[in-house]
């Protein structure tokens, strides 16, 4: 082998392998799955928010529809948003961009009582496992791990 090819491969496999191993780390790995689970979830948050929120709030506050909300800035009249468009008007969509900030809270805020779940079943596994007995100790003389209920230690043979 000549150096050159010898530095390559004391350096492991040169772009490629660095960046498999990139990829292949764990925080990345689960970076991607976050992704994707996020990119479904976000799915089903927004047909909450259309096909159950958003008929609700239009029907509690008289018929409005927030996704036909906005302002014509040419100064034209149009009878929907998507006519506005389909003629090329400038508008402000104001009523989308309120779907969209009454999306992101209830996104939000499912996240948040997931997280909050999440927690509470993690800390109640914890707290069974602080509450199971100690099985083994520490010797002090030789620090290694002893059952617990020896009265000589086997490593280095001093009495506990």
């Amino acid at each position: 082998m000549t150096d050159k090819v010898k530095k390559v491969a004391s350096k492991g496999k040169g772009f490629a392998g660095e960046f498999r191993e990139f990829i292949m780390r764990g925080n990345v790995m689960d970076m991607a799955v976050g992704v994707i689970i996020g990119g479904a979830f976000q799915k089903i948050i927004s047909s909450l928010v259309d096909d159950i929120i958003m008929p609700v709030i239009s029907i509690v506050t008289g018929g409005i529809d927030f996704n036909n909300k906005f302002v014509v800035l040419d100064g034209g009249s149009y009878a929907t948003l998507e006519a506005a468009k389909e003629a090329g008007a400038a508008t402000l969509a104001y009523g989308t961009f309120i779907t969209v900030v009454i999306n992101f809270i209830l996104m939000a805020l499912v996240i948040f009582c997931l997280i909050k779940f999440m927690n509470s079943v993690s800390n109640k596994f914890a707290k069974e496992e602080a509450e199971a007995p100690a099985t083994t100790k520490i010797c002090p003389k030789c620090k290694s791990e002893i059952n617990i209920e020896a009265t000589k230690c086997p490593c280095c043979t001093s009495d506990l």
